[in-house]
């Protein structure tokens, strides 16, 4: 029988998460086992592995569509009777995530769920196997055959029409249950590693984005307390170069957790130094149930912020916050002063083909009176006070790091037309990927020059700016974080980042 027809029900999560790691490990190792034989010079002939799916198929009846009366949740349930399905990828890495999708369809349908193997097949270089392909020593005529005998990444599978609502699936085809297929999945997790230096396995759940290495070196001054705290929610931090050092007293050997497997460890640091910083380096305050801290320094621009997030989407974060310096650009405002965005001017552009400039983006209320609280509380001030040190308003981006530089006339009715009250370069960006990602998002940025009344950014006055409120910033974001951990994740996952009939899986 044709093995893409065999099917397995399932009436319970867990059954089913066992049959898809048991597909996927039985694929991959085939295909591991076929390249090393040709990595030896022998003839393998054509070797396929495929990954495996999960299809739910509710039918027009009261017991299947249960999910049509619960207008609470934001994820978790299909638009109606048909055939839904998702093709998956390393359900070592995504096992929490896809019980909750799994146990939720199951809940709100009543029906059971299928898995099987899909006809999408697994490029040879996302088994794991990359480092043996990039070392290996091949001839022109054996390179030639490599690309005969084994699949290779298909950009025609790999797409983001599901996410940006331009998919047109054919009417006797299956609706997609996820926004992202498992190749599309698997090229983010080896672009993470390239643009990071640190392995996906170590994202986390709460990541923090910033456009300065001062934010860096806080942070990994406040993990590395956290690491001397033996009483710490957090167990690691990694460093690029996948460099860990586990907290005081902490011992990962006997501890059954998938982003420490195949790493060698030792009671301090694993792995390397990397030698140079990767161009977005990756710093990870890590939890058992990776519901820790991520930052990544995007550096400056907005490419470099469209490029990070359209990777981290895949780990399905709870939220990405920016954290960084910005232009005021109200003479109300002070250096150092906080800036909480709360809508966008979008003159960066890289999103244009993917996200229309006439949609909205809007501010997510829990984010929102996060950053609001912690600001609060970091800098001991309640009440009015709060809007002494910091503004809500439209922050703009731009893709013009000169911008000082132009005809300032069309500048400024920009600005004023917008009420922009700050102008950076990437959190229009970011909050924007987020909304078409469906991850939450948030801004809180802090003002280094104000240009347009003559407090440029010089080296004198950044440094000044710097001592004064860089360290606090970071303490904020961090801060902001550990309240919306303390809520339940599905609150923040906020129904106004769902569309009508969207996919199943957050």
């Amino acid at each position: 029988m044709n093995q893409h027809l065999q099917t397995t029900q399932h009436h319970s999560a867990q059954s089913a998460l066992d049959a898809i790691e048991k597909l996927y490990v039985e694929q991959t190792r085939a295909l591991q086992e076929g390249l090393a034989q040709f990595l030896q010079g022998k003839d393998t002939g054509r070797v396929r592995a495929y990954y495996p799916f999960v299809r739910i198929t509710p039918t027009d009846t009261a017991e299947s569509a249960l999910a049509s009366f619960n207008t609470r949740m934001a994820y978790g349930f299909v638009a109606g009777p048909g055939r839904y399905e998702a093709t998956l990828t390393r359900p070592d890495l995504f096992a929490a995530y896809y019980l909750e999708q799994f146990e939720l369809l199951i809940r709100h349908h009543q029906v059971p769920l299928e898995v099987g193997l899909s006809q999408e097949p697994i490029p040879v270089h996302f088994a794991a196997l990359e480092q043996g392909l990039a070392d290996a020593d091949l001839s022109s005529q054996r390179k030639q055959l490599l690309h005969m005998y084994f699949d290779a990444p298909d950009l025609a599978r790999i797409d983001d029409t599901i996410a940006n609502g331009t998919s047109a699936a054919a009417s006797d085809a299956a609706q997609p249950l996820s926004l992202f297929n498992a190749q599309r999945v698997d090229l983010s997790l080896q672009r993470l590693r390239h643009y990071s230096g640190t392995s996906a396995e170590f994202f986390q759940s709460y990541v923090l984005f910033t456009n300065y290495q001062f934010y860096v070196e806080e942070f990994v001054r406040t993990a590395q307390l956290e690491m001397a705290n033996t009483n710490s929610p957090y167990i690691a931090l990694v460093e690029p170069g996948n460099r860990i050092t586990w907290r005081t007293g902490y011992s990962p050997q006997h501890r059954d957790l998938p982003y420490l497997k195949g790493l060698q460890h030792t009671s301090s640091h694993a792995g390397a130094n990397t030698g140079r910083l990767p161009q977005m380096p990756g710093y990870h305050l890590v939890k058992e149930d990776q519901q820790g801290i991520s930052l990544v320094n995007i550096g400056v621009g907005p490419a470099n912020a469209k490029n990070i997030t359209d990777h981290i989407a895949v780990m399905r974060p709870h939220v990405w916050m920016m954290v960084g310096h910005c232009a005021g650009l109200q003479n109300s405002q002070q250096l150092g002063d906080y800036v909480l965005a709360h809508g966008y001017i979008r003159d960066d552009h890289v999103l244009d083909d993917d996200l229309p400039t006439w949609v909205p983006i809007p501010a997510l209320a829990e984010v929102q009176l996060a950053l609001e609280k912690a600001v609060a509380e970091v800098a001991g001030v309640s009440g009015l006070e709060v809007k002494s040190i910091m503004r809500t308003g439209t922050v703009a981006s731009t893709d013009n790091r000169n911008w000082e530089l132009l005809e300032h006339t069309h500048v400024l009715h920009r600005f004023r037309q917008g009420r922009a009250i700050a102008l950076d370069m990437e959190s229009a960006t970011i909050a924007a990927n987020g909304f078409r990602f469906r991850v939450p998002y948030g801004t809180l940025l802090c003002v280094s020059d104000k240009p347009l009344h003559g407090e440029l950014k010089l080296p004198g006055m950044a440094n000044h700016f710097y001592r004064g409120r860089v360290l606090q910033h970071l303490q904020v974001g961090i801060k902001a974080i550990g309240l919306l951990q303390e809520q339940e994740s599905r609150r923040l996952h906020s129904r106004k980042l769902r569309s009508y009939g969207d996919v199943a899986f957050r």
